[in-house]
């Protein structure tokens, strides 16, 4: 698929845009060729278009440049796209530029750390209008069989065996926008997401796939969980160890529990760029940071940091006690 072609797409089906509205464009110097599709995707819908380009230096970032500040005073755009390099290391920054974006809770934004040109033309991105429309239904599918239930038990073949709370928290996906609780999602979409409650995870996870920010690994790594909190983590990989250790250290919330996401994105293949990666369907991922984002969110972390987990069987518990299996040993009950 055309990059641009894909980008215009995505725009009209996920987030939304109606010609005459306006978009600004915010784009890392290596992600050039990116910025100039979704430019030009944003133009063929006849959208007001702005591309503001961040030099690409040695330094990570840590906070938001004073020329973006100006961006978000004043009359907003409608449409904000993130294009950015997708490094650990910048999650804070990224985590504080998102916030400004969608603060006033006005404007809608599309969020791509660690986009590629490729997820455009061949992966994630490369969605027609009626494939997006089939996304989205299977999503929606699959949120009234999870609403109103009380529990979650996660367990796979690596050695996950999780249980969590997520009683007064909801569902939503990304796949499309929710005028109502969450108008930014992550580019590419493909997931459905809920915000656990925050003291309540427990158990081992056994992360045998990729780790958000550190890429696919070569041996899994295992977490132990009490209360919500990582308690422990072990892994023969000593890179994605160090890795794990330093994210999970960034604040004291960054080892607590934030997120649960099914992938559903039937396009979404590859491992080496985690944010296709957790989108691959019939996977599940588990994240620990940031997540006052999300609907009954409590967690402020500065960072966010994503396990993804092969082959899983998760059940869910309803106000009635009664468990039911959604996905079984990575495949969608019928």
């Amino acid at each position: 698929m055309q990059a641009w072609k894909a980008a215009k797409n995505a725009l009209e089906s996920v987030l939304e845009a109606v010609p005459g509205e306006r978009i600004a464009i915010i784009c890392d110097e290596d992600k050039g060729e990116v910025g100039k599709a979704f430019c030009n995707g944003a133009l063929a819908t006849d959208l007001w278009t702005r591309l503001i380009v961040l030099e690409t230096g040695r330094q990570f970032r840590k906070e938001v440049p004073k020329h973006l500040l100006e961006v978000m005073s004043g009359q907003k755009p409608n449409i904000f796209i993130n294009l950015l390099r997708g490094v650990g290391q910048e999650t804070p920054f990224r985590v504080k530029l998102i916030h400004l974006e969608t603060r006033d809770k006005k404007s809608r934004l599309g969020h791509c750390p660690g986009v590629s040109l490729n997820m455009l033309t061949e992966g994630a991105l490369a969605l027609t209008p009626e494939e997006h429309r089939t996304m989205q239904d299977a999503a929606r599918t699959l949120m009234r069989k999870l609403d109103k239930i009380t529990e979650m038990e996660v367990t796979s073949p690596s050695g996950t065996e999780l249980s969590f709370s997520v009683e007064g928290r909801c569902f939503f996906t990304d796949t499309f926008v929710d005028w109502e609780k969450m108008k930014w999602m992550n580019l590419p979409t493909g997931e459905v997401i809920i915000a656990p409650v925050e003291n309540s995870l427990e158990g081992v996870l056994v992360c045998d796939m990729a780790v958000g920010g550190v890429g696919p690994l070569n041996t899994p790594v295992r977490l132990a969980v009490k209360k919500g909190k990582v308690k422990d983590i072990a892994s023969q990989d000593k890179r994605a160890l160090n890795q794990v250790n330093a994210a999970l250290a960034v604040d004291e919330w960054a080892s607590i529990v934030g997120e649960f996401a099914f992938g559903v994105n039937p396009k979404a293949k590859s491992l080496e760029n985690f944010l296709e990666a957790e989108k691959i369907s019939e996977t599940i991922h588990i994240a620990f940071g940031h997540n006052t984002d999300m609907p009954g969110g409590k967690n402020p972390s500065r960072t966010h940091t994503d396990f993804l987990i092969s082959t899983p069987t998760v059940k869910i518990v309803g106000r009635d006690q009664e468990k039911t299996t959604i996905l079984r040993n990575g495949k969608f009950a019928r």
